[in-house]
């Protein structure tokens, strides 16, 4: 079962640390991704990684400001976001799968086999 935690209620300019373990010891090889869904909009990608190597992915509205990483050891992906905005409110789910998707495909949804219940991230003006 993947679990988020770290989602709150902060003002705009602030910052939060989103959690997630994935529910699954990690192997050699996943891809694991944060998508985002505020009410009335489509779900969106956010940010991405991978297991091995230094690849991250992020939308471009998130780039230079959110920061994806991962504790391999500990079995845990976290998203730093700073100067959240209140355009960044909204559920965010860490999605997960035990495979390495390719470059083109990071931001797609299809590809992740395991879902999260999301953890609300609310940016107040």
């Amino acid at each position: 079962q993947v679990l988020e935690s770290g989602g709150g209620l902060v003002q705009a300019g602030g910052s939060l640390r989103l959690s997630c373990a994935p529910g699954e010891r990690i192997s050699s090889t996943y891809t694991l991704a944060w998508f985002r869904q505020a009410p009335g909009k489509d779900r969106e990608f956010v940010s991405g990684i991978r297991c091995c190597g230094t690849s991250t992915y992020y939308t471009d509205s998130v780039r230079g400001r959110f920061s994806i990483s991962k504790d391999n050891a500990k079995n845990m992906v976290y998203l730093q976001m700073n100067s959240l905005q209140p355009e960044d409110t909204a559920l965010y789910y860490c999605a997960f799968t035990l495979r390495r998707v390719i470059t083109s495909q990071v931001r797609e949804a299809y590809e992740y086999r395991s879902w999260g219940q999301g953890t609300q991230v609310t940016v107040s003006s």
